[in-house]
């Protein structure tokens, strides 16, 4: 008997992934636990492993598509060996699709119409009801019309940016409907060279990355605060002690010193470390921090490193450099990319001095770091060279006011100063 390739579900909260690329042809023999696909979700990039070993026999599914967690992908068995007839296997998976569905307990979803296609999956149901969207006017892509996470996320994108929404919703019309526009001049059709450019399609991470940017800035509602920290007392302790870690092949980096500084001011601070839900706001018992890594051209990701305030500087510096280092060979477990409370993005590595980084949902808060300068100041009317960098954090001022947000980075900024 043949065994299936599946979509396997990366994550609790992950229901659908794109097939990136196939590793394998058809004909190819494999081994249990070969590479054989990669596969992009809005979480994490990640490489599936063969169930079973023997000759790859059938690839169903091409490359860039998109399909729910389940899924079959392809067959592995032995040359010559017969395939189950396809309308079975659709029926199969269609029986099981409808029974998850049906089994689903009512009260955990948001209450939200169903759409002409009957389901709905909880975070398409999450978005619509926090956007207060008909589902019906949004046209479906996904299988006999179902509205995705991705066709409500450009329905809400194309309608905030006032672009035209045609190919994204469904036309209801009637004589009674029509009003007569005024004629509008037509543009000039003469040719500039100089607008013409190369396409470049976006991969399946840089349309996810887009997609969670929009909707994180059309949920929260973004405010920034700045503040400047003196970097010399870290600047020196990492100096005394990076031989120490490089001992037990750790790198020291400055942002081990951030992870562990906002750990212990969200202790203080607990409100920086919620999240909002329909009308009410979630004090998380786990300080978890993102850490946005940058993958060059191929966008970014941010690893989570779990329970931080009951971690040493070592052991902060130690994930970090596990995660890192995975992070940017794709070699990520979906669970390292989900649960995170707070993100931290160190855009100064670029030489960035300060930026306005947007919230990564459903966190109230991300804080960037500055390039570390020197810089005159005055302290105790004397004027000083200091190695200065400036820290910023954007929050969500639907749950937390700008005090709380400036006492937070305020503690950030006394923890990092007065390192020892």
């Amino acid at each position: 008997m043949p065994s299936k390739i599946v979509m396997p579900q990366l994550g609790e909260s992950v229901i659908e992934g794109t097939l990136s690329k196939w590793l394998v042809s058809e004909g190819d023999i494999v081994n249990q636990s070969d590479p054989i696909i990669e596969v992009t979700t809005d979480k994490v990039d990640t490489e599936i492993t063969a169930g079973a070993s023997g000759t790859v026999l059938k690839l169903v599914v091409q490359e860039g598509t998109t399909v729910n967690a389940g899924a079959l992908l392809g067959w592995i068995g032995e040359p010559g060996e017969a395939l189950p007839d396809p309308e079975e296997i659709a029926a199969e998976s269609e029986s099981e699709e409808s029974a998850e569905t049906t089994s689903a307990p009512e009260s955990s979803l948001p209450s939200v119409a169903a759409n002409e296609s009957g389901f709905v999956s909880p975070v398409v149901a999450r978005i619509v009801t926090e956007h207060n969207l008909d589902l019906n006017i949004i046209q479906g892509t996904g299988r006999d019309g179902r509205v995705t996470k991705k066709d409500v996320l450009q329905y809400i994108e194309h309608r905030s940016d006032g672009t035209d929404q045609d190919d994204n919703v469904k036309t209801i019309s009637s004589a009674e409907d029509q009003v007569e526009l005024p004629e509008m001049p037509v543009e000039s059709k003469v040719q500039d060279d100089s607008m013409t450019g190369d396409e470049i399609k976006l991969t399946s991470m840089r349309q996810s990355i887009a997609a969670h940017m929009v909707m994180s800035k059309h949920t929260a509602a973004h405010v920034t605060t700045v503040f400047e920290a003196d970097m010399s007392s870290v600047i020196s302790h990492r100096q005394a002690h990076k031989g120490d870690f490089a001992h037990d092949s750790v790198n020291l980096t400055l942002t081990a010193y951030f992870v562990t500084a906002s750990a212990a001011a969200l202790t203080d601070y607990p409100m920086v470390n919620s999240s909002m839900q329909d009308d009410k706001i979630i004090l998380r018992h786990g300080i978890n921090v993102g850490i946005a890594v940058s993958l060059g051209q191929n966008g970014l990701i941010v690893p989570v490193i779990r329970d931080a305030k009951d971690k040493s500087l070592f052991n902060i510096a130690s994930e970090l450099n596990d995660l890192t280092t995975r992070a940017r060979e794709q070699r990520l477990e979906a669970d390292e990319v989900q649960g995170g409370t707070f993100t931290i993005t160190n855009h100064g590595v670029s030489g960035s001095l300060m930026a306005t980084p947007i919230i990564n949902q459903p966190q109230c808060a991300i804080m960037g770091v500055g390039v570390i300068q020197k810089r005159a100041v005055v302290i105790e009317d004397s004027v000083v060279v200091r190695p200065m960098a400036y820290l910023t954090l954007s929050f969500d001022h639907r749950i937390i006011d700008g005090v709380i947000a400036d006492d937070f980075l305020a503690n950030v900024k006394r923890i990092i100063e007065a390192w020892t």
